[in-house]
């Protein structure tokens, strides 16, 4: 069976769809999305899952279907009563537990099962998809930054923390054994097809959640440094199992202290594509050059 069947790209359409209008039009939907009636308002979020019913494995089984359609239902729920217990937004005990609801099945690939292999990403999309809504509608969390309109600054803060990055993590992966150079020399398509789907499919979804997210709250309650310091760590810590069975203690290092620059990057005027610039520049050197 061919990997993209006309289903398959239908559901991949309807993941890229939301992202896209988030990323460009977020604060016209989320005036719009609060002028609606709340049954609408609440139920609207089940169809970031219907590219599980277009393209899922197992399709119809009740786990995926309540995951799927019911978890963006339950997200929007929480993050509402966070917004009512909590409008000054310092961080509410629920806007963190649904940041660990939308981190621990990704990391862990929970959600990964009921997918044909190299769709996985789909599901990733879909917990994006009702994140952004639950965040930029419901909660209406401020300062998260997620907009692609790009800035000139972008591109200039987001060069300027690859650069402080580089001379770090360069000898030090080579150091621990982390790194090795290949002499291969790819074509300049490839090139720019390896950044850019670096770019949309794991800085961006990345970036939004542990920066625009997680450091965006933390800011509110530890201040500037503590909250930079600690969610870098936790960046680090979420890839424990990446490329490795057990720990990976090397990319953890690594990932901990590349979150120290992409945090810098997002903060230095609060914008998520300035942070993944520098996270796209970062995981494309290391796929084409080092690893």
């Amino acid at each position: 069976m061919p990997v993209w069947t006309p289903a398959r790209i239908v559901a991949a359409i309807w993941c890229l769809a939301p992202l896209l209008a988030f990323a460009f039009l977020g604060d016209r939907l989320a005036r719009l999305g609060q002028k609606l009636a709340p049954p609408l308002r609440f139920s609207l979020p089940a169809l970031f899952g219907v590219p599980y019913l277009l393209a899922g494995a197992h399709l119809g089984h009740p786990y995926w279907v309540v995951m799927y359609l019911g978890l963006p239902v339950l997200i929007a729920v929480m993050l509402a009563r966070a917004q009512r217990y909590d409008p000054e937004q310092h961080g509410n005990w629920r806007d963190f537990a649904i940041l660990l609801l939308l981190g621990l099945p990704v990391d862990l690939r929970w959600f990964e099962g009921p997918w044909p292999p190299h769709l996985a990403v789909i599901s990733k999309l879909i917990l994006l998809d009702a994140g952004l809504y639950g965040f930029l509608v419901i909660r209406r969390l401020t300062g998260v930054g997620f907009d692609l309109r790009m800035r000139r600054e972008d591109i200039l803060v987001g060069l300027r923390e690859l650069l402080f990055y580089a001379p770090i993590a360069i000898p030090l992966g080579f150091a621990l054994g982390f790194l090795r150079l290949d002499a291969r020399l790819p074509t300049l398509g490839s090139a720019a097809g390896a950044l850019l789907i670096t770019f949309f499919f794991i800085a961006i979804p990345e970036e939004i959640y542990f920066r625009g997210w997680i450091q965006n709250l933390l800011e509110r309650r530890l201040g500037r440094n503590r909250s930079l310091w600690l969610t870098a760590i936790v960046f680090g810590l979420s890839h424990f199992n990446k490329r490795s069975a057990h720990f990976n203690g090397p990319y953890v290092l690594l990932a901990s202290i590349a979150g120290i620059f992409y945090g810098r990057a997002w903060r230095s005027r609060r914008r998520v594509a300035a942070a993944a610039i520098t996270h796209s520049g970062v995981d494309t050197i290391w796929t084409l050059w080092l690893s």
